[in-house]
């Protein structure tokens, strides 16, 4: 009997350490966690807010460029689209999402004075 008390005793003293350990095994993962966080998951969510902000804030005579690289101007806005003016007598819908970039009146002066 008092070969078995030993046991459970040491058993006891034994799982305290354990789970020490064990939360000391998991620090690497939660560190990894927080620097992929603050380097990666943070800043695309910056550049999400940055991108749906500009695209709440189209106006028809904006000239843009979309994600497939076509030049053109925006002549309407509806709710998930927009009508976009890329040729004298071209018109096309897209998604707004599918806007990369604005271009601003300095860049909108400079293709003017190019054509």
């Amino acid at each position: 009997m008092n070969f078995l008390t030993m046991m459970s005793l040491s058993g006891q003293q034994a799982s305290s350490p354990s789970q020490g350990n064990a939360l000391l095994g998991l620090l690497p993962f939660i560190l990894v966690f927080v620097i992929f966080y603050l380097l990666i998951i943070l800043p695309q969510r910056k550049k999400q807010k940055q991108h749906q902000q500009m695209v709440e804030n189209l106006k028809p005579g904006d000239r843009v460029i979309t994600s497939g690289g076509i030049f053109g101007t925006v002549m309407d806005v509806h709710p998930d689209r927009i009508e976009l003016k890329i040729a004298s007598n071209v018109k096309v819908d897209i998604l707004k999402s599918a806007v990369a970039i604005i271009l601003s009146d300095k860049e909108k002066l400079e293709s003017k004075e190019s054509t």
